[in-house]
């Protein structure tokens, strides 16, 4: 496998991109504006600007995808305001594309969304029954993906993603009346969502589903007090007055399959 083409090369898709060209991979990424076309192309990807709508595809999408054996598709949903079924069907749009190219194996980025918040222990093994509409689209993308005969879909369902940049932590700083203080954590770095990637493509681990998150799992309420105030954040306050929900990922697949070690393992 000399050729990755990436939907996507964003907050994920592009250090990701970097780092495959790194190993000696050629990389394909897609934006979708051309003032983001710099950025790649200074790191050696080979950019393309398109743009997956509803119902067409702007850009050359055939180009994109020619010659690759692995597509990744890092998208999100981005439900927010958008029609209903607007993400299944930018996948439907992009499936007859994928169909009549050479790729055989497409690793689809998902989220640990597509799982209830049941206060359970959550494994590949467990049904996903998503309780939000962005999860409820995942499901149906990973449906379709995983259906499809044309080629090999391998799934990543990531925990809360986050980095030197990101952390909900902010978000919640100062908040009050938040719900479910005792639900666990389910977070992810970046660099591990890179590492991960990277070990599922070395060693061919095709055809899997994997949950991803850091084997570490304090509550909400402990975890973001303690890190709001190592950040100097107003700290966030919690609702204990109500019952909380949430669930607890086991990466144990990961580390056992992959032979995986999280780089952060305490975030």
């Amino acid at each position: 496998m000399k050729q990755i083409s990436i939907l996507g090369c964003g907050w994920l898709g592009l250090p990701l991109a970097k780092a495959l060209v790194k190993e000696g991979f050629r990389v394909k990424g897609s934006v979708t504006t051309a003032s983001k076309i710099p950025a790649l192309v200074s790191h050696g990807i080979e950019a393309y600007t398109l743009e997956i709508e509803e119902t067409k595809i702007v850009g050359d999408i055939e180009d994109f995808l020619n010659a690759s054996s692995l597509l990744i598709i890092a998208i999100p949903p981005k439900l927010k305001n958008a029609v209903p079924d607007s993400f299944i069907q930018k996948i439907k749009t992009v499936l007859p594309n994928v169909e009549q190219s050479s790729l055989k194996n497409v690793l689809f980025i998902s989220s640990t969304s597509v799982y209830a918040d049941d206060n359970s222990v959550i494994t590949e093994a467990t049904p996903p029954i998503p309780d939000t509409e962005n999860g409820k689209q995942l499901v149906a993308a990973e449906t379709l993906l995983k259906n499809n005969a044309h080629f090999t879909t391998t799934l990543i369902r990531f925990g809360g993603l986050i980095g030197s940049d990101r952390h909900p932590v902010y978000f919640l700083a100062g908040k009050q009346q938040l719900e479910n203080p005792l639900a666990p954590i389910n977070l992810i770095h970046q660099s591990d969502c890179i590492g991960i990637i990277r070990e599922i493509i070395a060693q061919g681990k095709f055809g899997e589903t994997f949950n991803a998150a850091a084997p570490f799992h304090p509550t909400r309420k402990d975890y973001y007090t303690q890190k709001a105030q190592t950040l100097n954040l107003p700290i966030p306050q919690f609702d204990d007055t109500k019952r909380s929900v949430g669930k607890t990922i086991s990466s144990d697949k990961i580390i056992r399959l992959l032979d995986y070690e999280f780089q952060y393992q305490r975030l």
